[in-house]
């Protein structure tokens, strides 16, 4: 099989996630998970899905589908299934993101990890695809926090920063949720979404660092 690499996945492996503050430097995550991240594109690669880059992270297609998510968080390399919820999940290895509903992920800490479940993985990219052609879709159910617009425009510009709040714990959600949802004006609501923009990004939760100073 002839793999295309994309450049701008080369690209993102050697200077980091550009919509990450600390992008192109040694602080940004991808630098700490660069090695995993080569074997998941790799392991990805191989079931033929095309390769692209969307949100600032590697995404793989299918027909012009979006399939698999290829990127870093602070604590872990990850693959995301965009329609994971609908895959048997035979090997229980699939995690739920806080409340989001469709995809599922699966972290991985080092390169071991990722050789031991390799060709599980392989059959998990596979069925995904086979869902992708069969055209089903994930049923959802309404969100019983509803979610301002505001931070919904927020994540449609920043798939990195979506990623981040739904690996919060539904607590941590729910608190963001509520404190972004209690301005009466939109502009208020922007402003305190992009003041804990960061804090998110970092995996932090709205109240975590005044529990730190009480403790």
């Amino acid at each position: 099989m002839n793999i295309t690499l994309n450049p701008q996945v080369d690209k993102y492996l050697i200077d980091g996630c550009m919509r990450c503050k600390y992008g192109a430097t040694p602080k940004c995550k991808v630098n700490h998970w660069r090695e995993e991240l080569e074997l998941l594109r790799q392991i990805v690669l191989e079931t033929g899905l095309t390769e692209e880059i969307k949100w600032g992270a590697p995404v793989y297609t299918h027909q012009g589908k979006n399939v698999i998510l290829v990127n870093a968080l602070k604590e872990s390399a990850n693959i995301g299934f965009f329609k994971g919820a609908l895959l048997r999940d035979e090997n229980q290895i699939l995690e739920q993101q806080g409340n989001i509903q469709a995809a599922r992920i699966i972290r991985f800490k080092n390169v071991d990890e990722i050789e031991k479940v390799k060709a599980i993985l392989t059959a998990y990219i596979q069925e995904a695809i086979a869902l992708e052609e069969s055209g089903q879709k994930v049923e959802l159910e309404k969100n019983p926090e509803p979610i301002p617009g505001e931070l919904i425009e927020a994540f449609q510009e920043d798939k990195a920063f979506e990623s981040a709040f739904n690996a919060l714990t539904p607590g941590r959600q729910r608190a963001y949720i509520i404190h972004f949802s209690q301005p009466k004006q939109s502009q208020t609501r922007y402003s305190r979404i992009e003041k804990y923009k960061t804090q998110i990004l970092n995996g932090v939760g709205l109240h975590d660092e005044y529990k730190k100073r009480v403790n």
